[in-house]
């Protein structure tokens, strides 16, 4: 069994700053990459920011400079470090975690985690 969970939503202020963080445990004998996506009420899923085993990481325009993602110390768990927080930022936040198990690698999600950004 495979799961991949993230964890750290909630409610902050504009302005404020808050963690999310997508761990992957189970049968995984590696992680190749993982990345994170948001989805605002009404709009589309659209993808926030990836990082590879070897640590490469790359962001797409609206968060480069305000969202960081690195892996923590164990290479188990992904956090995506998330400043200058703005309204529009409000969605529900989910990752994917590409595995290698066995001989296989595949594709897993998690459940997602709401981040509300409201005074």
């Amino acid at each position: 069994q495979v799961h991949v969970v993230e964890s750290g939503g909630g409610l902050v202020q504009p302005g404020g700053s808050l963690r999310v963080s997508c761990a992957a445990s189970g049968n995984i004998d590696s992680i190749i990459a993982v990345r994170w996506h948001r989805q605002a009420p009404g709009k589309q899923r659209e993808f926030l920011a990836g990082i590879t085993a070897s640590g490469d990481t790359n962001y797409v325009d609206s968060v480069q400079g305000r969202f960081t993602i690195s892996f923590n110390n164990a290479k188990d768990t992904v956090n995506l470090e998330m400043n200058s927080l703005k309204p529009e930022d409000t969605a529900v936040y989910s990752c994917n975690a590409l595995l290698r198990v066995g001989r296989n690698v595949n594709n897993y999600w998690g459940q997602g985690t709401q981040v509300t950004v409201s005074s």
